[in-house]
């Protein structure tokens, strides 16, 4: 049996969304180990002068948890 916890993380690139949730997800693996997944709970964009500057991604990233 194994345990997983959950934490949220808030990423942003000025490329699009996809890789707003890759950069996320490779900062959480430089601490948290054993990630399983992550799911995309919100997503928003930062407008200036009508256009895109920002994209912004709220995930959730799930890793197990070590037994010891």
């Amino acid at each position: 049996m194994s345990v997983a916890r959950v934490t949220e993380i808030t990423a942003t690139s000025k490329k699009g969304f996809q890789q707003a949730v890759e950069k996320g997800v490779a900062r959480a693996s430089k601490t948290l180990k054993n990630i399983t997944g992550a799911w995309v709970e919100d997503q928003k964009v930062v407008c200036e002068d009508g256009k895109i500057v920002k994209y912004m991604v709220r995930i959730k990233v799930t890793f197990v948890l070590n037994d010891k």
